[in-house]
């Protein structure tokens, strides 16, 4: 007997079924086995034959009877009985089996069988009336005479799995194999019903949809040729509609972007809040979102720029050369964020703008000068009329650029109050591992601050608070000399000055002698910012002359400063003709420069008492006490004086206040001076904090200091051995004409004052 193994069809007995040659295992059968059995075999899963084991058939397969091969090979086989199957043997012929017939249960009655039969062949024929195969599909419809011929026929369209088709020839009950058989071919039809009932509806949906987009584009292709020819008219939706689309914003921008604009149509031009809608969208629509390329860094071209905009300052040009090179290495935004400490007027602000023009980027400058509210930095929340965004977001708006170079000027007087801490809101802003998802409280989106270079600004670090201090590396901007300020004068402040004002330069000369008079007698600042005002004003006047016809060029002199700038109403502490005991010169820093002070000593007649005034602070009175502990120890025989006499210490200007500790020095060679009754050479100062061991200890602003020192026509300075390495940072021709000598004792500052 021959086996042929199938997989996923169904095969029931009295069904004639047709196979060609190349499927299954037919093309084993020749004409000579024509009138022959077989045995169909039922696969558990589809195999090659050489693979099949006997735990891959199903117990039960179908016997047959091979009636006819015509030409072209195809054979008819016509399925007899079911059978159970037994005796596997795979071998290199083939599989060969043995199959004992199961007896089917005759339990279905003829008249009802037919009944259920005809009604089948009925629905099916109306079934298939809407298709266009119907005819074809009516003509085999009516040749079916029994459930299994139509079970077979459909087996492959009915949708039914592989071990479903199995149950059906498993089932002994010839009823309810006809049930099995009937309620796959009703569940299809059914199937089929609500798929077609589905895609319809789909369809009739997408026509819509097609129908409605096809109408939107004719809607938006006319809007536009009517923008177009009247852009006045444009509606507000559709101008956000557009920008929204093209400013390039990320998803969750674009995505409250979008949920504003759909909340403004809702509302309408009458509402309330169209306004507070339409400048939020209009705020968020104007920024900058598109990551910008970086430009090429020319390092030989950023330094011609520096120098060309300012005069000296080189080692903050070295450093501000080296993060330049650090952002061309990179190609991206890196390195520390700057913080340019200095007197005003020292170039702190103008510099950002030159190193924008270096980087070729665009310039924003804000003001952080008294900010008390965190929602200046952070922005207000749009729950109220009146929320803005913060000065961030509108510095980055108004500079129209996603990488703008930003100063942040004053960040050392930034306030605290109930409305927050700003300072604690830039440290999000300076951070740049947390900037690029900066979000604004009034944009409730995030924003990439990381590619905006940040420049600071301050006239000092003690007022910053150190977490935001520690986000920036700090660079001071030292004061300027005499001979920087004249440089800066004749090459910058002077053509600036005449050009505002419309001078030409054949009409007005200005002498170096007349220039360094001003910066004499008519500044007294570290910085420029005097120089500035006074240069303008000898323009201003200058001017009138001119105008007037009095004179066609002008030309002035030394002599004639005070004729355009007016009497000088400045005055520069300059040395004591001559010393006097218990009088010797400090040096002090204040953030408009250095100064010169004399700390003034006396006794009166008393019981001992302390007078100390000229507006001194806590520190430069413990100073003060410090000093006198320290002159009673080194002079006990001369200690009774302070006991038997009243003891006044007084530094002028008494207007002014003052405070820090670096008079220390100074006080005590003044007490000591006026205890042992020697003078102190009056061109020789001071600076240095004492402590009560008797050592001196560092102090700030020296550069700054000894600039004064010199101006004043001190000619040796004693200063902290600790400070000698910020002597680097002193002008040379300040060093040249002063005698600096570093201590560490205050011994050795009175071994060499009062011998």
């Amino acid at each position: 007997m021959i086996t042929i193994p199938v997989y996923d069809l169904l095969i029931l007995p009295g069904v004639t079924f047709f196979f060609k040659k190349d499927m299954f295992s037919i093309n084993q059968i020749t004409s000579e086995n024509v009138g022959e059995d077989v045995l169909f075999l039922m696969l558990k899963s589809e195999k090659q034959e050489d693979e099949i084991t006997q735990e891959d058939i199903y117990p039960i397969g179908v016997s047959g009877h091979i009636e006819n091969i015509d030409d072209e090979g195809s054979v008819k086989i016509l399925a007899k009985e079911r059978v159970e199957i037994s005796d596997i043997e795979s071998g290199p012929d083939g599989i060969k089996a043995n199959g004992s017939i199961c007896h089917e249960i005759a339990d279905f009655p003829e008249e009802e069988k037919n009944k259920n039969l005809e009604k089948i062949k009925k629905d099916l024929i109306n079934f298939v009336k809407g298709f266009q195969w119907g005819v074809w599909a009516r003509g085999m419809i009516f040749r079916w005479t029994d459930f299994s011929e139509i079970a077979c026929a459909l087996a492959g369209y009915l949708g039914i799995s592989w071990e479903e088709k199995y149950a059906i020839l498993e089932t002994p009950s010839e009823k309810e194999r006809c049930g099995m058989i009937e309620k796959a071919i009703y569940e299809f039809i059914e199937t089929f019903k609500v798929g077609e009932e589905a895609e319809s509806a789909q369809k009739d949906s997408n026509e819509q949809l097609y129908r409605e987009s096809a109408l939107k584009k004719q809607i938006e292709f006319l809007q536009s040729q009517l923008d177009a020819m009247h852009p006045e008219n444009v509606s507000d939706i559709r101008k956000f509609e557009t920008k929204i689309q093209e400013c390039g914003m990320n998803e969750e921008a674009k995505k409250e972007a979008e949920k504003v604009l759909n909340r403004m149509k809702q509302e309408g031009k009458d509402s309330h809040e169209y306004g507070l809608l339409y400048d939020y969208l209009d705020f968020v629509t104007s920024l900058s979102w598109k990551m910008e390329e970086m430009p090429q860094i020319d390092l030989k071209d950023a330094e011609e720029i520096l120098d060309e905009d300012h005069y000296g300052l080189k080692k903050v040009k070295e450093r501000i050369i080296q993060q330049l090179a650090v952002m061309a290495l990179n190609q991206k935004q890196s390195g520390s964020i700057l913080l340019f400490v200095g007197a005003p007027g020292t170039g702190k602000t103008s510099i950002g703008q030159s190193i924008a023009k270096a980087l070729h980027r665009k310039h924003v400058r804000i003001s952080l000068g008294g900010i008390r509210d965190e929602a200046e930095i952070r922005g207000h929340r749009r729950t109220y009329v009146g929320a803005m965004p913060g000065r961030i977001m509108e510095g980055i708006k108004r500079s129209g650029a996603q990488n703008p170079v930003m100063v942040l000027d004053e960040v050392d007087k930034l306030t605290k109050d109930y409305g927050g801490d700003p300072a604690s809101a830039l440290l999000e802003v300076l951070d740049p591992e947390q900037n690029s998802t900066f979000t604004d409280h009034y944009m409730n989106v995030p924003y990439d601050l990381s590619n905006v270079l940040f420049v600071c600004t301050a006239n000092t670090t003690e007022t910053i608070p150190e977490p935001l201090l520690n986000r920036m590396e700090v660079i001071q901007f030292p004061g300027y000399t005499a001979v920087e300020k004249f440089q800066i004068a004749r090459k910058h402040l002077l053509p600036k000055a005449m050009k505002s004002m419309g001078i030409k330069s054949k009409n007005l000369k200005v002498s170096d002698d007349a220039i360094r008079r001003i910066i004499e007698e008519y500044t007294a600042e570290s910085g420029v910012r005097g120089l500035k005002k006074q240069m303008d004003v000898l323009c201003r006047a200058a001017a009138v002359k001119l105008v007037k016809g009095e004179q066609k060029s002008i030309t002035v002199s030394e002599k004639r400063v005070p004729e355009f700038l007016g009497r000088n109403g400045l005055h520069h502490e300059k040395i004591l003709s001559e010393g006097r005991s218990g009088v010797v010169t400090g040096l002090a820093w204040t953030q408009a420069g250095g100064e010169i002070l004399f700390i003034e000593t006396l006794f009166t007649k008393g019981n001992g008492q302390v007078t100390i005034t000229g507006q001194l602070g806590d520190v430069m009175k413990e100073s003060a006490e410090i000093a006198i502990t320290l002159v009673k120890s080194m002079y006990p025989e001369e200690a009774e004086k302070f006991e038997k006499n009243d003891l006044h210490i007084h530094v002028p200007s008494g207007a002014i206040p003052k405070d820090g500790p670096s008079a220390g020095i100074t006080l005590v060679t003044a007490l000591s001076s006026l205890v042992t009754g020697k003078t102190v050479d009056p061109k020789i100062a001071m600076t240095g904090e004492v402590s009560l061991r008797g050592g001196v200890m560092p102090i700030g602003g020296l550069p700054e200091k000894l600039m004064a020192a010199q101006r004043a026509g001190v000619t040796k300075v004693f200063i902290p051995y600790e400070n000698v390495e910020d002597l680097e940072d002193v002008a040379e021709e300040v060093k040249e004409k002063l005698e600096i000598v570093p201590v560490k004792e205050i011994a050795e500052v009175l071994k060499q004052v009062l011998n």
